[in-house]
């Protein structure tokens, strides 16, 4: 896969070539599924979050006084991560607007926490159930390695890399659907949007 400056990044958005798109997507999605799947999100969550960071990122790069200050990845990684933010901060208002509205601020944020550890502790447990070599290539697209590097190093095709990392991810997203802790998360937060309503 052909490899783009920041700079040519820049112009292909500015020009709207759709290839480049497909280029991010493929180059940084691993990056922005670690942001979403440790707080129970999916991989719809993830495309979500990608999409509507570059429309984000195309509204600043069409004012041409606009200059980029880091690296291109790192400005769409702060761009993604505030985005799923504003997400789970709109899940967790309308999930508990009732239930916690009258209980102290310390104890509703011990709460968050547990939840965010607990959602660690599920992702990180389905993880291990992964075989080897899905453990390997998903850990390798994380590190942002390109697919062609990947089956270099593990002397695989590029071929079976892609297909690999898109069987490894599907694996990954079902299962933490289908984890009891996941599980049981999912029917509190339903049951809290009944009393809600």
């Amino acid at each position: 896969m052909k490899e783009y400056s920041d700079k040519e990044i820049i112009e292909c958005l500015r020009n709207r070539q759709s290839y480049v798109v497909h280029y991010l997507s493929d180059r940084y999605m691993p990056m922005i599924r670690l942001i979403v799947y440790p707080n129970g999100g999916t991989n719809e969550d993830a495309h979500d979050i990608f999409q509507d960071g570059l429309i984000i990122m195309l509204e600043k790069l069409d004012n041409k006084e606009f200059a980029l200050t880091c690296k291109f990845k790192t400005f769409l990684y702060c761009v993604c991560e505030h985005l799923w933010k504003r997400v789970l901060d709109k899940r967790q208002a309308a999930s508990n607007y009732l239930t916690r509205r009258n209980e102290p601020e310390v104890e509703k944020d011990f709460t968050e926490i547990i939840d965010q550890q607990t959602y660690e502790e599920i992702f990180s447990d389905v993880f291990e159930t992964l075989d080897p070599i899905s453990k390997k290539i998903l850990t390798l697209y994380w590190q942002e390695i390109s697919p062609q590097e990947i089956a270099d190093k593990l002397g695989y095709t590029y071929g079976y890399v892609k297909k690999k990392k898109c069987e490894a991810q599907s694996e990954l997203t079902e299962k933490v659907k289908k984890h009891p802790g996941y599980m049981l998360i999912k029917r509190t937060e339903l049951a809290a949007r009944e009393v809600v309503h």
